[in-house]
């Protein structure tokens, strides 16, 4: 067995403890991040926006909550939402989610159900629908 002299264990338990501090820091940064997307998705609210009284055109809408977030562009014709296509989706594990969209078209509502096992990224696409129709009624 060898031994090792003062100074190196010294230089070994100084790099240890800051190995555990670092990793301990980032632990609490992402605790921290994961907790406030959740606030954010969970705060969520949606208005009833009347479709029919949409004007002609093409909008752009988007939704962000840090961990998730989508950028929509949606063609309202005839006041009818024609065409609802998704820009970008940053996602956990929520690429299901992007079916909501067909939903969204057959109902030409945002009253749809969330998609199973998506929920959260199904609350951001539909916020940005929200948004864009939002910015089609200003």
């Amino acid at each position: 067995m060898f031994k090792i002299n003062t100074k190196k264990r010294k230089v070994i338990v100084a790099c240890i403890v800051l190995i555990v501090a670092v990793a301990l820091i980032i632990g609490i940064c992402i605790t921290i991040r994961y907790k406030n997307y959740q606030d954010k998705v969970n705060d969520m609210s949606f208005s009833q926006v009347s479709i029919s009284a949409l004007a002609d055109g093409i909008y752009i809408g988007e939704c962000d909550v840090d961990v998730i977030y989508a950028r929509v562009e949606v063609t309202i014709q005839n006041g009818t939402i024609a065409d609802l296509k998704i820009l970008e989706h940053r996602h956990e594990r929520g690429g299901n989610a992007e079916a909501i969209i067909d939903e969204i078209i057959e109902e030409q509502s945002l009253n749809v159900d969330a998609i199973s096992s998506a929920t959260n990224s199904s609350k951001v696409i539909r916020k940005a629908v929200e948004n864009a129709l939002l910015q089609n009624l200003n």
